[in-house]
């Protein structure tokens, strides 16, 4: 998902930066000098490991908790943090790891009562709730108790709720734990409809795949700093260990392809080639030319690169690295 980018071709301005964000709970130091930028109109991913300070930054950056004494100048939705957080409750929606449903009473009805604490008109806060029950595909749950509602849909009803005062941020605190792979995905495209409508979004998740769809710019939290930070791309050309392995059925074509690749690890046993590559347009068209003008003919190419879960691994000091993804051409 490519940055957005204005008319004159500048960044767009910030909806979120920080600088030298700290916060200690005693003699435990949680986040050590945080520093972020966050465009408007994109989604920002924060990876880390359980108890890494994610939910922290998140509730710091909505007004919380407060960051400590000496941390550098905090900006959410063009207001100073610490000079005015009226100003930034006013600008943003918080979507917890916890549902604020009141199971109690229906859709609608949690609906009205955010409306009502957002202090919207009568008439103006039944449209509204109507509007987004309606966005969110609950229009005929709305007069059901909110108990009744799958997972999935409360998820849905917790967003719309957070979407009554009209907010340009919205953080999502693992907005998707829990949830079956299908309402993930619902999940993903209410995400991605937000965003289409300008909307900035800061998102914590466990979900690597999850943060490998949907942001603009990752960064992965660890021992209180930022580990690495970029797009998905970027992160994984961090770690090493990608390569080609071209199988192949005909011995003589083996032997001449691995006369015509230099680098290229044998297994002459399977008859498989393999040669370090970061898997990108250029090198591969370099490799298959290099094939053709020796009239071979590989019978598998299978491209291996590194995922979002080798980059975390190995930022993180984690160990058990997961299989790379592979994509195969026949």
């Amino acid at each position: 998902m490519p940055t957005p980018r204005q008319s004159d071709g500048q960044e767009p301005p910030a909806a979120i930066s920080t600088v030298g964000l700290r916060k200690s709970y005693g003699d435990k130091h949680v986040l050590d000098g945080i520093d972020l930028r966050i465009p408007a109109g994109t989604v920002f991913a924060l990876l880390g490991p359980n108890g890494a300070g994610k939910t922290t930054v998140v509730k710091i950056l909505s007004t919380l908790v407060s960051a400590d004494p000496g941390s550098g100048e905090i900006r959410v939705g063009g207001h100073d943090l610490a000079a005015d957080p009226q100003a930034v409750r006013a600008a943003i929606g918080v979507t917890g790891q916890f549902s604020a449903v009141d199971n109690l009473i229906t859709g609608e009805e949690n609906m009205l009562l955010m409306a009502d604490l957002h202090h919207l008109p009568r008439r103006e806060g039944r449209r509204t709730a109507a509007e987004l029950l309606a966005r969110f595909d609950l229009v005929e749950a709305a007069k059901k108790p909110a108990s009744t509602y799958s997972g999935g849909m409360k998820r849905r009803l917790d967003i719309a709720m957070t979407l009554v005062g009209n907010p340009r941020i919205i953080f999502l605190d693992e907005p998707t734990t829990g949830l079956d792979p299908r309402s993930r995905h619902n999940m993903w495209q209410i995400i991605r409809e937000l965003v289409s409508d300008g909307v900035t979004v800061f998102l914590t998740t466990q979900y690597l795949e999850e943060a490998d769809e949907l942001a603009d710019r990752i960064a992965v939290l660890n021992d209180g700093r930022i580990a690495a930070e970029g797009t998905a791309e970027q992160l994984k050309r961090l770690v090493p260990g990608g390569h080609v392995r071209l199988r192949f059925a005909d011995p003589a074509a083996y032997r001449s392809a691995a006369l015509a690749l230099r680098g290229v690890t044998r297994d002459d046993e399977s008859l498989t080639l393999q040669l370090p590559s970061d898997g990108s347009q250029r090198e591969l068209r370099s490799i298959l030319d290099r094939l053709d003008s020796a009239g071979v003919e590989a019978d598998e190419l299978t491209v291996h690169t590194p995922d979002l879960d080798d980059v975390f691994f190995a930022l993180t000091g984690g160990t058990g690295v997961p299989d790379q993804s592979e994509e195969t051409v026949r």
